[in-house]
Formats: structure tokens, C-alpha cells, sequence
């Protein structure tokens, strides 16, 4: 299998990772910290779709997703901090005043999952952050140790995949998801 990483343009393949199967659901279409929380909160439904619609033919588009020849396969949100909540979020210390981007959000398809996916998101991530002037990218994953963790909450990454991917402990956080201490975690690209 070779996985390939592309910017996320293409609505349907963002749909058929993150889209709901009724087009009324309102599931996250991993919105929830990339608009403010009022937003968030008024977008129901295809409304929520259609918004991501309008960020996929953005620039830059609202991350990347992996590819298994034709097929999407999963997805990861990446963004300068700036645009997120994370610009605001009280949890999560800023480190300094550079213009870091956020890589927050990493899914793989059911069926698809435990074949290196997510190491080829979290690689063509911070290469999508590269080509778009990011000089640092910052992750807020989970530090599990060797504790199992619910797929459901397992969005957010785990420490040692991004320790894999050249990212380094750069602070403690006062996030917790899913009963684990979120850390922040930065891979230097200058």
C-alpha cells in the first residue's frame, strides 16, 4: 500500500472521511476548533457540510488528507493557530510570538486504521505547514503512555506518534481529553 498526502480540496473526499452518513446529523466536520464557538454551535446539519465546502476551496484549504490510490482514507486539520481557538484557548500556553500552525485533528476510515496512516498524515501535515510558510507547528496530543484510549477521543493524536514524526515535549497543558493530559508538542521547521 502506498499511502499519498494531498491538500484537502476535494469536498467529497473530506465528506467521506468526516461527513455524516445522514446528511442532517450534526457531527463535528472537525469545525469545532477551527470557527468561534457560537458559530459552531449555529451551523446544524448540511450547513455545517456546506461550510466546510467553502474551506476546502479556500487557500489554504483546511488541511490535507491521505489517499489509498483513489480512495480517501484519512484526514488531518491543520491551520495557523491564528484562525483556531487555540489562538484563544486558556489550556494551552503559547510559547512565543511566532506564527505557529496547529495540527489538531487526525482521522483514519474504519477499515483503514493500523496501516501507518496516521504517521503519513502527521508527515504530510507539517510538509502542507512547510510549503505554507509555517516555522513551527504545534500539536496538542494525547500522553497516554501505554493506556488505551477510545477511538472517539483519540482525534487529538498520541505522543508517541508525533515523537515519531520529529515533534518534541514543549510544554505541559491543563487540557485533558478522554481522562489523558493533553501535551503540546512542536516540530521547528526553520
Amino acid at each position: 500500500m502506498s499511502i499519498d498526502v494531498r491538500p484537502a480540496t476535494v469536498i467529497g473526499d473530506v465528506r467521506a472521511v468526516l461527513g455524516p452518513k445522514s446528511p442532517a446529523a450534526n457531527v463535528c466536520w472537525c469545525l469545532s476548533y477551527r470557527i468561534p464557538s457560537k458559530l459552531n454551535n449555529e451551523l446544524r446539519g448540511p450547513a455545517r457540510g456546506e461550510y466546510v465546502r467553502k474551506l476546502c476551496a479556500a487557500e489554504p484549504p483546511p488541511g490535507v488528507l491521505a489517499y489509498d490510490g483513489d480512495e480517501p482514507v484519512g484526514w488531518a486539520a491543520v491551520a495557523p493557530r491564528a484562525e483556531t481557538s487555540f489562538a484563544r484557548n486558556r489550556k494551552i500556553p503559547h510559547l512565543d510570538g511566532l506564527p505557529v500552525w496547529s495540527l489538531w485533528c487526525i482521522r483514519v476510515r474504519p477499515g483503514h486504521r493500523k496501516q501507518g496512516i496516521s504517521h503519513a498524515l502527521i508527515a504530510g501535515a507539517v510538509e502542507f505547514a512547510r510549503s505554507h510558510g509555517a516555522p513551527v507547528v504545534e500539536a496538542y496530543p494525547l500522553d497516554n503512555g501505554d493506556a488505551k484510549v477510545d477511538l472517539t477521543m483519540a482525534y487529538a493524536g498520541l505522543r508517541k506518534n508525533f515523537e515519531r514524526a520529529g515533534f518534541v515535549h514543549a510544554a505541559d497543558t491543563t487540557s485533558v481529553l478522554a481522562g489523558h493530559p493533553r501535551i503540546l508538542m512542536r516540530r521547528d521547521l526553520r
